[in-house]
């Protein structure tokens, strides 16, 4: 076993700065050019056709431009000859669909629906709400666990990070104008349960060093903890990239943003999960005095045999 002795401790100033430097740009971008929504949160109509052969997408995307439509989307829904449209309407119009499927048909008349829905903008936003306030319950049941499990200073920690990760990944998906839809959402709660195991390892280790060691500054004890942890928390977002790769590059344009939020969370997650952390703690001054272990009352030392 490789016995490491990395002085990360040493860059968290760098650490520091770089974190504040991408939340601010994230926060920037949020508040000026905000989340291109999808279809699951601005209200619009989805269509799912089936055409005998393969289809060039290309062609699909030009029928609807010189039908007049120009906030839509085209990709392939499982094989190369299923077909999934989705069309933002602003105006809450339940006929679109119908109207979509009319031209569709006309231009080939091989092709079938398998389905139309309609989801309002008054259910997108409801759609939006909930889950904004699904993540910001999870992160409160979190720092309510952490607090509970180790100390209050390492949920604070621990709270921190997650949402320096969340915050990153909608800062990119605000700046690339990335499509934010439900499953770009299901991916940030993915991140927080990623990011929570992460930092509950390092924790630990902290904690147990902390009670183990003596006659070390805290710095200098968290150093050593992270660097006994590395080798787990890089094979552990290894192998998860690796899947997500696979994911991004074969799993086609209905997954894309899900894997791309998660492919930044577990690189911004890894990041948190040493260098966010361990600077909240040492920037709340954890001691050894606060992760001790309280002594049991009634217990006579002199009556042990």
């Amino acid at each position: 076993m490789i016995n490491l002795n990395i002085p990360f401790m040493s860059y968290r100033n760098i650490a520091t700065m770089t974190s504040l430097a991408l939340l601010a740009l994230s926060i920037l971008s949020l508040g000026f050019r905000g989340l291109n929504l999808g279809l699951d949160f601005s209200g619009g109509t989805l269509i799912e056709v089936t055409y005998s052969e393969a289809v060039d997408l290309g062609e699909i995307r030009d029928l609807m431009t010189n039908n007049g439509f120009d906030d839509f989307q085209v990709v392939n829904f499982g094989s190369d000859t299923d077909v999934l449209i989705k069309v933002a309407d602003k105006d809450g119009s339940s006929q679109l669909g119908d109207t979509i499927f009319t031209f569709l048909q006309a231009d080939d008349p091989s092709m079938e629906l398998q389905r139309i829905e309609f989801v309002g903008p008054q259910v997108g936003s409801e759609l939006r709400d909930q889950g904004g306030l699904g993540m910001l319950v999870a992160l409160g049941m979190i720092l309510l666990y952490v607090a509970f499990r180790f100390q209050y200073k390492f949920a604070l920690g621990a709270v921190t990070a997650l949402a320096h990760d969340v915050g990153i990944i909608l800062g990119l998906f605000s700046l690339f104008a990335w499509d934010f839809d439900l499953t770009v959402l299901a991916a940030l709660l993915a991140v927080i349960g990623y990011s929570l195991n992460d930092t509950i390892v390092v924790s630990d280790r902290i904690r147990e060093n902390f009670r183990g060691e003596r006659g070390f500054e805290p710095e200098e004890i968290i150093n050593r903890s992270i660097n006994q942890t590395l080798s787990r928390t890089l094979i552990t977002s290894f192998t998860t990239l690796l899947v997500l790769l696979a994911l991004y590059f074969f799993g086609g344009d209905m997954i894309r943003g899900f894997s791309e939020a998660l492919i930044i969370g577990v690189l911004v997650g890894t990041y948190s999960s040493i260098y966010v952390v361990a600077n909240m703690l040492l920037g709340l001054s954890i001691t050894q005095d606060d992760l001790a272990i309280p002594e049991a009352e009634g217990v006579e030392f002199d009556e042990m045999p």
